[in-house]
């Protein structure tokens, strides 16, 4: 029997309804700065959603754009012009190479960081948390999927999913584990009551490596035959209690968190 596929472009459409008012009775224009280096078709693909979201929330989107080739100096004078401008900024990743990334992201204060990136500023300390974490949490607490006490495996440790849901689900009383393609066993996860993919390792999960009715958060996304897959094995449905579909998943829910974040971000501001 196949588990629930998870309609993130659902949970997002509803996320949109519950804010929209929410940002129309704020007394600003609320104004979100977007800083995108070079031109890449899925980067800008990724923008485009972003710039939607923002135009039917009725948020102004500042981007500014840096050619792939310029330097350093430039890419930072942008980001520090849109904090200075905007009530929240997000520098579009991944940037291109020779370019220090934790020094851009270190330019976005705490205040105006709506993707939690900022690696000088601790978990803890974060105002707001990762867009993806909090998308991974939105989905099983929708989903009827008790996270205190859950056995978690993170598979990927990185700063966009794998590092920001392993702590979140740690401060929400799960008792999480971390896998990653370099350390541990891929059998660690026949133990897990929830799995959280970020690896970008495309269809590394199979059936085989998990146990009946897992809650399944595929965060992952890679190319495989020129189309976007995750992390998971389509047939992992047939296991799965509750299993997010790449594309359609995770990521619009995790695009409708920015706009979450960057509302409580104004209202803390006042």
């Amino acid at each position: 029997m196949s588990g629930t596929i998870v309609d993130g472009k659902a949970i997002a459409e509803s996320m949109y309804a519950e804010l929209a008012p929410k940002f129309a009775a704020l007394d600003k224009k609320v104004r979100l700065g977007i800083v995108v280096v070079g031109a890449n078709p899925v980067i800008e693909s990724f923008v485009k959603i972003k710039t939607r979201s923002a135009e039917r929330l009725g948020i102004e989107m500042v981007r500014v754009n840096v050619s792939e080739h310029g330097d350093a100096g430039k890419i930072l004078q942008a980001i520090q012009r849109l904090v200075h401008d905007c009530d929240a900024a997000i520098v579009q990743l991944p940037l291109p190479q020779g370019i220090n990334t934790n020094e851009m992201l270190s330019a976005v204060p705490n205040e105006k960081d709506v993707d939690a990136l900022n690696p000088k500023i601790s978990e803890e300390e974060r105002l707001v948390h990762a867009p993806v974490a909090l998308a991974a949490v939105e989905i099983l607490e929708r989903s009827g999927i008790t996270i205190r006490g859950a056995r978690v495996v993170v598979v990927g440790a990185g700063r966009l999913v794998g590092a920001p849901s392993a702590w979140l689900l740690r401060t929400l009383g799960a008792n999480v584990s971390v896998f990653s393609l370099e350390e541990g066993s891929i059998d660690d996860l026949k133990q897990a009551d929830i799995i959280v993919s970020g690896a970008g390792s495309p269809e590394m999960i199979k059936p085989e490596h998990l146990k009946q009715g897992v809650a399944l958060i595929d965060a992952g996304t890679s190319e495989l035959n020129k189309k976007i897959t995750g992390d998971a094995d389509p047939a992992c449905a047939e296991i799965a209690s509750v299993i997010t579909p790449v594309p359609g998943g995770v990521g619009p829910v995790a695009v409708a968190m920015i706009y979450r974040n960057l509302f409580d971000l104004v209202q803390r501001r006042g």
